[in-house]
């Protein structure tokens, strides 16, 4: 019986690519694909921008996931890298721009890299003097260094940033990237007879970047999962428990941190030019405190080092606020204007009472990671799962090994 269970869980942490799971995955990818189209169609305009500002935090929170759930390195300042990733990609991609105009189109394609590595030069510099620190004091360096970059880019760093005002300037533009245009005046069809007013869809920038934050998020599931499934995250894996007992092992704990800080935030810097592009416009105040706090909380609700996990607690912090907020401003729901600004100013009341819940019920989150908890539990293998689970609470109330 033990033996089976451990060969079912073996085959499903190899990633086995069973036919349930190809229909699954098929499913995911149409929905996906068919998602921004129903909700154009229908005059949902909202869904769709929403989906894209869900899937830049998916983006932030598998980044951030990184450096939480595999190093155990608590990151309270992750959206500065966010913040380095949107303007620096504004200010390099504008003086490109200005000086080769022939590369309009391709202008944001040329950025992704610039923005990756400003990003993940900042995680370098950030990760290198706080090698030593551990717990609190890295979690409160951390919050003092994104409210550094803040304060440097409100402040109109150099004469770069334009303070509070934001870019681009005035009389400066972000270029439409490849394809659209073509798409905007060409992609479109109707289909009448489908609900009240028919089904009329036209391609808007709304769904260009919708589809772009997708294979962003593909993108970044699949470098994750290789990292996680490398040396480079066995490594991980050990500093996270006992960083003395991986040293001891022969990990370099140093280059191990770096690398966790500097590739964790690649993914920001790109979810920061996205964002940045997809807005057409950016300024301080998109990256406080309560940004980073959102992003921590998606990683921890959907299980720290969980791929999946990031990717549900993300739809849950940053989707239902919005969907709400966009419902009730939508006139979907007939609401007055007094109940719409309500509803708006307390949607986060939900993401709220989820954090509640989790943590009293579930606090090693929604979907945690298979390998957290075989090393949360080593001995309860051969167990059932409620037997699992009293031991796993025994020990974790008394602080005794188990039997």
């Amino acid at each position: 019986m033990g033996g089976t269970k451990m060969d079912v869980n073996t085959a499903v942490s190899s990633g086995k690519m069973t036919p349930m799971r190809i229909a699954l995955y098929t499913l995911m990818g149409v929905a996906l694909v068919a998602m921004p189209i129903f909700f154009e169609g229908f005059g949902m305009l909202f869904m769709t921008r929403i989906l894209a500002l869900v899937g830049l935090y998916v983006m932030l929170a598998l980044g951030l996931n990184i450096v939480v759930g595999y190093a155990g390195l608590l990151d309270l300042g992750y959206i500065a890298f966010y913040a380095i990733g949107a303007y620096a990609g504004v200010i390099v991609g504008s003086a490109v721009f200005k000086s080769m105009p022939g590369l309009g189109p391709w202008t944001y394609f040329l950025m992704i890299p610039v923005a990756a590595a400003f990003a993940a030069l900042t995680g370098l510099a950030l990760g290198t003097p706080v090698l030593r620190l551990r717990g609190d004091y890295l979690a409160i360096v951390t919050l003092g260094f994104g409210e550094i970059v803040r304060i440097i880019i409100n402040n109109n760093a150099f004469n770069i940033t334009n303070g509070a005002a934001g870019l681009p300037r005035a009389g400066v533009f972000l270029p439409k990237p490849l394809g659209l245009e073509w798409l905007q005046n060409n992609a479109f069809f109707a289909i009448p007879g489908m609900g009240a007013n028919g089904f009329n869809f036209s391609f808007s920038s709304n769904v260009y970047w919708y589809y772009i934050i997708v294979l962003l998020c593909v993108l970044t599931i699949f470098v994750v999962q290789r990292l996680d499934d490398s040396r480079l995250g066995r490594s991980w894996a050990a500093m996270r428990e006992d960083e003395v007992a991986a040293s001891s092992m022969g990990v370099n704990i140093m280059q191990a941190k770096l690398w966790a800080f500097s590739l964790g935030a690649v993914w920001g810097g790109i979810a920061g030019l996205t964002f940045a592009n997809f807005q057409q416009f950016v300024s301080p105040e998109s990256f406080t405190f309560m940004e980073s706090v959102f992003v921590v909380c998606a990683v921890v609700i959907g299980g720290m080092g969980s791929i999946p996990g990031a990717i549900i607690g993300a739809l849950l912090i940053q989707g239902t606020p919005e969907i709400i907020r966009g419902f009730a401003a939508s006139g979907i729901i007939p609401l007055k204007g007094e109940q719409v600004s309500a509803i708006s100013n307390y949607r986060n009341l939900v993401f709220g009472l989820v954090m509640v819940m989790m943590m009293a019920w579930r606090p090693q989150g929604i979907l945690p990671s298979k390998r957290r908890a075989s090393e949360l539990r080593p001995d309860t293998d051969e167990m059932g799962d409620e037997e699992s689970e009293t031991l796993y609470d025994a020990q974790h109330d008394t602080g005794q090994p188990g039997e």
